[in-house]
């Protein structure tokens, strides 16, 4: 630390590195250093480097600091069903993962999950890059359009099967002028017109969001924009649309750390060169795009005035004269000239042309006092204040904009339908057909609240979710009418094909994404059991999952926790809504070798051995400080060039094939350890004469480096060469090599080589 300071040169920062006052338990820290100065200074530069490593591994995550904000407000418990509509590239996802996993003992998992979803793919890929080292068996990465992810709902004769959530998080596109200081770049792409053009499509995230939370749960809605037309407009919207049934939450309590600013309850809009204070200020050829729902009025329709433009009278005067016409805004103004005649006969129109604004810059001084109580900004009655507001300049940041709801009550049946109008038009303008997600939305609503009759519920769920409807899927990958593989018939004659590079390879529902299959053939998992020792207490039935519908060519397995289990049976029934592009942790490979006595032919995962060692009762052995680490600075060791006699003679007896090797702590016998938080374990492979470590070259720098903190010696530095004869030509891991090791780190899920 103390070096670190000598190298700041910020005259604003006193300490070079400083836990985040605002985050719990110290667990956030913040560098202030620049770029500049972490590449040209030799010291700054190692640091950097361990940070990198460490952030690589997992054991460190980098993020922009207003950005750890909004999964904080969540108020997220372990046993939280958690939906992350717009995850990628990750970070926040990561973020609710250790939060789920953190009071949760070794070999034991959460009972909630965390589904985080993307609607573009190569977005996703570097999500499961993200989540993957967490090494998480409770999390689903899904890749749908956040506005139209699907309500897998399902309806029994006993009790109805609806996929809904605890917390939502809903970071949504913006136009990230909050990002400025670390994107200079957006200086030369930014204009008003971003935050409009998205205003729309935000507001729709957001009310999917509402309509998958469940009652009583809450919702953090969050952009990197100061834009109030991506920010405040979209809550007021919200919260306009819902009547009562979602509130906004004082949450100045929380976080008391934290410096934020209220949320604006009056606000202007931009467009085209004009201040707009009022939707009726819009120009008609402008209805189209400016939306009533950006102003802070409070009615999201088309206003008409009948107010005598001779009387004088106060803001408030003008609100009693003044008579309203409903309209839904999303609704486009078909006919502008028919729309402007009406206005005339009706109002008297305000001049906000471009001419009449020149008219005034041309003059230099103010308008009058009538221009001026038009011009004059409306102000919210929602209590939009609650919103928060994170400055740059307040405590040296990015700049951020959370809301936090939480819904109290079932949606109305109007919200629900004002969801499927948008769906609809959303659709019609990709020359696509809703399948009915509006009735979808309503099914959820009533049956998460009870109101409808069982008999009219079943027979429209019979049509929603079948295996396959006579009319297109909004969620499949054709619009042709194709079959899907059932629950229960997996490995079915049924199930489609695809011929790839000459292999027959089995073809999922969505295209490019392999389909999920539970791991069921009981030859391969009764072997792994019994060769590991794999005690009984550790459930493998139902837990285990492939991305292959043939088990005799499955290469890795993956385990999934109960509640994603649940989800899954869930997916299936409904006819596969859900676009799974990765799910669970890796905790099998399967290893071809040569040497016919290995029984067992999937090996261990790394990422998966932490949740296994406590479960596993053979082959694995306790080695001394000195032997583990010759281990991971030579690889590969031959059985005589052990320090430790007892420990080379019951590494000789193992049987060949994968083995676990931990640290041994005090007196622990070769044979006997235990599996608590602080063990350190590898994963190995016997041969006939000597013994492999199947550890990344950069898990292994990063344990060495452990170590030595721990127990002393220099970091990741080899022993004397000569000490040691390493003759890998009898080595019988021959299908291990150092590539296959490093791309073990790979990101995986669409593909299932």
């Amino acid at each position: 630390m103390k070096s670190l300071d000598t190298e700041t040169s910020n005259d604003y920062e006193i300490e070079a590195i400083r836990p985040l006052p605002w985050y719990p338990d110290k667990l956030a820290w913040h560098l202030n250093f620049s770029r500049m100065q972490l590449r040209k200074n030799q010291i700054l530069e190692r640091f950097h480097e361990f940070l990198k490593q460490e952030n690589e591994v997992g054991t460190i995550t980098r993020q922009e600091a207003v950005s750890m904000v909004p999964p904080l407000f969540l108020d997220v418990l372990p046993d939280h069903y958690i939906l992350d509509m717009c995850a990628a590239p990750g970070s926040k996802t990561f973020q609710l993962l250790e939060i789920i996993h953190q009071s949760i003992k070794p070999g034991s998992l959460p009972h909630g999950l965390v589904i985080a979803n993307d609607v573009d793919v190569q977005r996703c890929n570097l999500l499961i890059h993200q989540t993957k080292r967490m090494c998480s068996a409770n999390l689903i990465v899904t890749n749908h359009e956040a506005q139209f992810f699907p309500s897998c709902l399902l309806q029994g004769e006993l009790k109805k099967d609806i996929l809904q959530f605890d917390r939502v998080l809903c970071d949504v596109p913006c136009s990230g002028d909050g990002t400025l200081r670390k994107a200079p770049d957006i200086w030369r792409k930014w204009n008003a017109g971003m935050g409009n053009g998205l205003h729309r499509l935000q507001v729709e995230i957001a009310m999917r969001g509402v309509t998958l939370l469940k009652v009583g749960g809450r919702m953090v809605y969050s952009t990197c924009s100061m834009n109030p037309v991506e920010n405040e407009a979209v809550v007021a919207e919200i919260l306009r649309r819902n009547k009562g049934s979602v509130e906004l939450l004082d949450v100045s309590h929380e976080l008391p750390g934290l410096v934020r600013r209220p949320g604006l309850k009056t606000w202007k809009v931009r467009d085209k060169g004009l201040w707009l204070a009022a939707y009726e200020d819009v120009p008609i050829s402008r209805r189209g795009v400016i939306f009533p729902s950006m102003f802070p009025s409070d009615q999201s329709c088309l206003k008409k005035f009948q107010c005598d433009s001779q009387d004088v009278m106060d803001s408030s005067a003008v609100e009693n004269k003044c008579s309203f016409e409903l309209k839904d805004h999303l609704v486009n103004i078909i006919d502008p000239d028919n729309e402007l005649k009406k206005i005339k006969n009706n109002a008297t129109l305000v001049d906000v042309s471009k001419d009449a604004i020149k008219r005034e810059d041309d003059k230099g001084v103010g308008a009058s006092q009538d221009d001026l109580n038009e011009m004059k900004a409306r102000v919210s009655s929602f209590d939009l204040e609650r919103c928060m507001r994170i400055l740059p300049h307040d405590q040296n940041s990015g700049a951020f904009f959370i809301a936090v709801l939480r819904k109290i009550s079932s949606l109305h049946d109007d919200s629900v339908k004002r969801i499927g109008q948008s769906t609809r038009k959303r659709n019609t303008q990709k020359g696509t057909t809703s399948l009915g997600l509006e009735r979808d939305d309503q099914l959820v609503a009533e049956a998460a609240s009870g109101l409808n009759s069982t008999d009219e519920l079943s027979s429209v769920v019979s049509e929603e979710t079948g295996f396959r409807s006579q009319g297109p899927d909004p969620y499949s990958k054709d619009d042709e009418a194709e079959k899907v593989v059932a629950f229960d018939k997996i490995g079915d004659d049924s199930s489609e094909t695809r011929q790839t590079k000459g292999v027959l390879q089995m073809q999922g529902k969505w295209r490019g994404v392999d389909p999920v299959v539970l791991f069921r053939d009981e030859n391969t998992i009764n072997s792994i059991r019994s060769f590991y020792g794999i005690s009984d207490l550790f459930l493998l039935d139902g837990h285990l999952v492939t991305r292959n519908i043939d088990a005799n060519h499955v290469k890795r397995i993956y385990y999934v926790s109960k509640s994603v289990h649940d989800i899954l049976e869930l997916n299936f029934k409904v006819g596969e809504k859900l676009k799974i592009t990765s799910l669970g942790l890796k905790v099998f490979e399967r290893q071809s070798c040569k040497d016919a006595s290995t029984t067992c032919m999937f090996r261990l995962s790394s990422e998966g051995l932490p949740l296994l060692l406590p479960y596993i009762g053979k082959q694995i052995l306790c080695a001394s400080l000195a032997d583990f680490r010759h281990l991971l600075q030579y690889r590969t060791i031959k059985f005589p060039d052990f320090v430790d006699d007892d420990f080379r003679e019951k590494a000789s007896i193992l049987m060949s094939g994968c083995c676990v090797i931990v640290l041994k702590q005090g007196n622990e016998k070769t044979y006997q350890y235990s599996a608590d938080s602080s063990a350190i374990a590898i994963v190995c492979w016997k041969g006939k004469t000597n013994l492999s470590i199947m550890v990344s070259q950069l898990d292994s720098q990063q344990l060495l480096d452990r170590l030595a903190v721990r127990f002393g010696g220099q970091k990741g530095s080899p022993p004397d060469q000569n000490n040691f004869v390493l003759d890998e030509s009898n080595n019988s891991r021959l299908d291990i090599t150092e590539k296959e090791l490093s791309e073990a780190g790979h990101v995986e899920g669409f593909e299932e080589d």
